[in-house]
């Protein structure tokens, strides 16, 4: 493979298997700079054909929440009461900055 913008899918499918084919090289090689192109092409390629928006503030709270083991109870010194806590993670109430 040419060393060249991505520009479809066909292309990007032959980066991928090449760069999982240079997956190993070694630090310093002139593999592992190809491999590092290849990267930063797939990387391109990927931002601008599947973007990802920002998360729900309150999706990222919930999932953060689970991650950490958390409670709703957890949430109280933040929110101040358990009637606020629940209304804003059911949506019910705004989520402020303050």
């Amino acid at each position: 493979m040419n060393l060249r913008p991505i520009r479809n899918e066909a292309d990007y499918r032959e980066a991928i298997e090449e760069s999982e084919r240079l997956w190993d090289a070694r630090p310093g090689t002139p593999e592992r700079d190809r491999l590092e192109v290849l990267a930063m092409l797939v990387d391109v390629y990927e931002r601008e054909k599947f973007p990802i928006g920002p998360p729900d503030p309150i999706e990222a709270i919930k999932f953060r929440m689970e991650q950490a083991g958390l409670t709703r109870n957890d949430l109280l010194p933040i929110f101040g009461s358990s009637g606020r806590v629940s209304e804003v993670l059911t949506g019910k109430r705004a989520l402020t900055m303050r």
